[in-house]
C-alpha cells in the first residue's frame, strides 16, 4: 500500500515513472523489497544503498532485476550514499530501526553512520529532485529537519495519496 501511494506520487510530481532514478537510503527492510518491485514494474531504475549488513534479500533483488528487464528499468543494490543519490530524481529514506527493533536502535545508529538523508545528500540528486519518507520520520537520525521539512520534501502529499491509492486497491479488490 506504501510503494503505491509512493508511485502515485511520483507521477503526479514527474508525469511520469518510466526512467525516473529512486535512491532509497536506509535498512534493505521491507520498504526497500517493495520499491524494488514497484519500481521495477514502473521501469524505474531504484537504487537500494545500505550498508552490507543490512542489504536487501538477494532473492528480492534478484526477482526485481528480472521484471526490470523486461520493463527496461534497472535495480542496483549499493553502499556509498553520495554515489546512489547521484542524479537521482526521489531520494527516499525509512526510519533506521523499524517497529519492533527498538532494543537494536543504538546499534543501528551505529550501523547506519554516514547514511543519514542531509542537505550533501540532496545536493547530489537532481535540482528538482523530491524526498519521500513512509513516516514516521525521526528528525536528526534518518533525515535531518531541513531537508524533511525543506522545498524538496513532499512527504505530505505523499501521505495523502495513501489514501488515494488505498481507495483505488480496494475498489481493485471489491470491484
Amino acid at each position: 500500500c506504501q510503494v503505491l501511494a509512493d508511485l502515485l506520487t511520483i507521477e503526479e510530481t514527474f508525469g511520469t515513472r518510466p526512467g525516473k532514478i529512486l535512491t532509497y537510503i536506509g535498512d534493505g527492510n521491507n520498504m526497500a523489497h517493495s520499491l524494488m518491485i514497484g519500481g521495477a514494474l514502473s521501469g524505474m531504475e531504484v537504487r537500494i544503498c545500505a550498508p552490507a549488513a543490512y542489504a536487501p534479500n538477494p532473492q528480492v533483488v534478484h526477482e526485481a532485476q528480472a521484471i526490470a528487464k523486461e520493463t527496461g528499468g534497472n535495480i542496483i543494490v549499493m553502499t556509498d550514499p553520495k554515489e546512489a543519490a547521484s542524479g537521482a530524481d526521489v531520494v527516499y529514506t525509512d526510519v533506521f530501526a523499524s517497529m519492533g527493533q527498538e532494543e537494536e536502535a543504538t546499534m543501528r545508529l551505529q550501523a547506519f553512520e554516514g547514511y543519514q538523508v542531509n542537505a550533501d545528500i540532496m545536493n547530489q540528486a537532481n535540482d528538482e529532485a523530491i524526498f519521500l519518507h513512509c513516516l514516521p520520520a525521526h528528525r536528526g537520525e534518518e533525515v535531518t529537519a531541513d531537508v524533511i521539512d525543506g522545498k524538496q520534501s513532499v512527504i505530505f502529499d505523499q501521505a495523502e495519496n495513501r489514501l488515494h491509492a488505498q481507495k483505488a486497491l480496494l475498489v481493485t479488490l471489491l470491484g
